[in-house]
This record gives C-alpha cells, structure tokens and sequence, in this order.
C-alpha cells in the first residue's frame, strides 16, 4: 500500500519521493516520508531540525537533478518502450485467447479483457503520473464527486492538447474505471498496434467519419454497451479534432453562417456522435460528466516532453448533470450541447484570468496499481532481456551485435511514430479548410447537427 501521508495529498512521481526522502526530518518522530512529493519542492523547512540539516536542500536540488538527467536519457526510454511493446503484444495475444470464451461466457470474456486491457493502458497513465510527475488538480463538487467511479458516465472533454486523452485516462483510473472505460474512436485508430488492437476487444465504438456509413454501426456498437458487466466511463471529444487556429478560424466562419454563437478556446461541437450516444445509453448511463481541461503557467504539454520526464500541472474542471436534464430529440440535444460548450468557453475564460476554475478542489489520491503493473512486466521482461544481451555480446559477432541494436533502434522508431500520431501539428485535417463541406453540413441545429469523433 502507498503511505497514507502521500495517499492523503495525491502526490505521485519519482521525483517527489527522492526529495520527501532527503529532506525528511531525522528527529522527528513523524514517518521518513513526510513531505507530500507533490508540494516537496515549494514547501520551507518545517523545524528548525530541517533548517539545520547539512546540504539538505542542496542534496535534494542535486538528485533531483540527477533524476532528470536519467530521465531524459535514450537508454531509460528504450526501457521504457521494449516494456510497453513486449508487454503490449503479449496482452494482445492473450486478447485473441478470449475469443472462444465470447460464445460460453460472453460476461465473464469482457471482464477478462478489461484487466488486460488495464494492462496496457495503465502503463501509460504510471508514464504521466509516476515517471513525469505530473500533477491533476480536481475542480468539482465534493457531493458529485461521490458519484464518479459508481456509475455508467458519459465524458465530455475539450481536445486542445497532446495528452488531453491521457489526462482523461488519469481521471479514469482515479476512480478505478480505466480498464473499462470507451471512446468514439476514428476508424484508423483500430490498425494501431498494441492501443488499436487492446481496444477491438474492449468493444470501442470505431466511426469513419461518414454518418451515412457510421449510423447503423456506431447504433450497433453503443447498444452492445446497456449489458456491459463493469461501470464504465464513455470518453468523448465532441470537437472531432484537436484545437489549432486554422480548424478554429474555418470552425468560426460556420458558426457565422449558421447563426451560432462563436467560441475562442473550443471548436464548433460535431452534436451527430454526442446525441446518438445519449440516445442509445440513456437507461444505462446516470450521468454526463462535462470536463473542462487546462494547463498552468499556459504549459503546452507534449506525449514526447512526458516520455522525457517532463512534469506538467494539469487542472481538471468537471460537472456532474444527470443525463434526465439532456433533450431526447436530436434538435434538442444539439442546441444543449451548443450551450454546453458556450458555458465550457467561460469557464476557460475564468481560468486564463485567474488561473482557477469555479468551485472547490477534491483530492485526487494517486492509486499504486498503474506503477506495480509496469513494475510487473518490467522484472518479467527485463531480466531475459539481459541474458539475451550477455549473451549477444558473449558471442563476439559483430553481425549479430548489429542485428540487436538494429532491431532497438526500430523498436524505438516504432515507438516514436506512435507518439507521433497524437502531435497537433501531425493531427487529422477534420475540420481545416478542405474540410468546411462536411463541417458545414453537420454544423446546424437540427437534423445536419455535428459528428463526434476520435
């Protein structure tokens, strides 16, 4: 179990244990880890024991930068990715040893893949949260806040950043509902090795972007979910595609052509994919979660600077609203979700004014599960891979010793083009100007209301 003073303050990252390590107060009889590692860096001497203590804070600056030396180092992130592919592919190939199990126990076959699939992707969150050191701060009702993690939920989330879909990961696995969580996926995402495969057979809903063509099979997908046997969180980005001036710019001419209130931090929401959802879980979900995301400092965080080592502050502003208050109509959803995303735009605008969002804080406690799954494969991986290299180099073969190195390099490559694919700069051209047909056509507040992807 974490200890309970840095359960209490929600603090992870490697980082903030080194420190609470050596500035701790030798005689005090409080525990050696008492400083929250989240706060270790910010926080004064708390006696005059620890003012006194030698080349304390020097030690501390010294490893910890150290640590972030190591942390940048091509070796650790070879580490890093030979785990999460090796261990990835495994899970995946134990994902395909589940499908005769659909037919006899269909229940028991889905709880299995969440598991496996929690494998996989909590490697990930344990990247943001354990390695980076990457701080989330809570901003919600302490009385909604009882709800989450208990109930079916549909999430609302904003898509200006990298690694806004690994923010919503965290939240996901805060409150235990990471291995069973979905999204409204593009269609691409499903031939991505390792994340694309794990998905399939946690039954994503996967649309092509073409209503015509998504309709019967997004229906289909989201009908399968009412018996799902886990709670489950549904992750939607209502925008379609990340956020950058260009999509932002065609974005706002449709909504002046169609009479809709412009936004300046979101997109025009695509309503198609959103109200489908509703209407096909309503019975099954409780609740939308409308979860507004931001950086301090105006921090423009990247899967790459994380990979790095880099520690981000993510706040998270989240509102409960009982899926009861949303229209069943499709017109009446639409123009519901248009007001969502205007009253998503003040409170953006609030938060580049006072660096806050609106309401109180709730602790987030890190969860050791993410780190003692990577800790898992990484002692059962590791170790034959020692004994391959000992004995590669044991050989003396210079074509072998190549071979090896090749074979890392494009593990690493591999690797790095999935990072890749969640840049901005290398983000979809759904919504940019060759796009304005179709963005038009699914931006009114009727029938031709917006698509929802990725």
């Amino acid at each position: 179990m974490m200890h309970p003073n840095l359960q209490k303050q929600g603090g992870c990252g490697l980082g903030g244990f080194v420190e609470a390590l050596i500035t701790a107060n030798p005689a005090s009889p409080a525990p050696l880890l008492r400083l929250a590692p989240s706060r270790a860096a910010h926080v004064a001497p708390r006696s005059r024991h620890e003012a006194l203590l030698p080349g304390g804070r020097k030690s501390a600056s010294g490893m910890m930068g150290l640590l972030q030396l190591l942390k940048s180092q091509f070796l650790c992130h070879l580490i890093i990715c030979y785990v999460f592919l090796v261990s990835g592919l495994i899970v995946n190939l134990l994902q395909v040893c589940t499908l005769p199990l659909w037919r006899i126990h269909k229940q028991l076959a889905r709880r299995i893949n969440c598991r496996l699939g929690y494998s996989i992707s909590s490697q990930m969150v344990a990247l943001l949260e354990w390695w980076s050191g990457t701080e989330c701060t809570l901003y919600s009702d302490p009385q909604s806040a009882k709800f989450y993690g208990k109930e079916n939920a549909i999430v609302v989330l904003n898509h200006n950043f990298e690694i806004d879909f690994l923010c919503g990961w965290t939240f996901c696995e805060r409150y235990g509902v990471l291995g069973s969580s979905k999204v409204l996926a593009k269609k691409e995402l499903a031939y991505v090795p390792l994340i694309g495969w794990m998905w399939y057979f946690l039954e994503i809903v996967f649309c092509k972007r073409k209503w015509e063509e998504d309709r019967k099979t997004v229906v289909q997908s989201l009908q399968n979910l009412r018996d799902y046997p886990e709670n489950y969180w549904f992750l939607l980005h209502c925008e379609g595609t990340r956020f950058t001036e260009k999509k932002h710019q065609v974005s706002m001419q449709v909504a002046e052509s169609k009479g809709l209130p412009k936004l300046k931090h979101h997109l025009l929401p695509r309503t198609k994919g959103f109200c489908i959802t509703v209407q096909n879980l309503r019975g099954t979900v409780s609740a939308v979660y409308d979860s507004t995301l931001n950086f301090r400092n105006n921090e423009t965080p990247t899967l790459l600077g994380v990979l790095n080592g880099k520690k981000y502050h993510a706040d998270l502003y989240v509102r409960r609203i009982p899926l009861d208050a949303i229209p069943d109509d499709e017109a009446g959803c639409s123009t519901w979700l248009h007001k969502l995303y205007q009253e998503k735009d003040q409170f953006q605008d609030q938060y580049y004014q006072t660096g806050q969002f609106p309401g109180p804080t709730v602790r987030l406690p890190c969860r050791p599960w993410a780190l003692l799954n990577w800790l898992f494969w990484a002692s059962l991986l590791l170790y034959p891979l020692a004994l391959l290299i000992v004995r590669v180099v044991g050989t003396g073969s210079w074509v072998t010793i190549l071979s090896t190195v090749a074979l890392c390099v494009a593990a690493s490559v591999g690797v790095r083009w999935m990072i890749g694919q969640t840049e901005i700069e290398k983000g979809s051209n759904y919504g940019n100007k060759n796009a304005q047909r179709n963005l038009e056509e699914e931006s009114g507040t009727h029938s031709n209301s917006h698509s929802q992807t990725d």
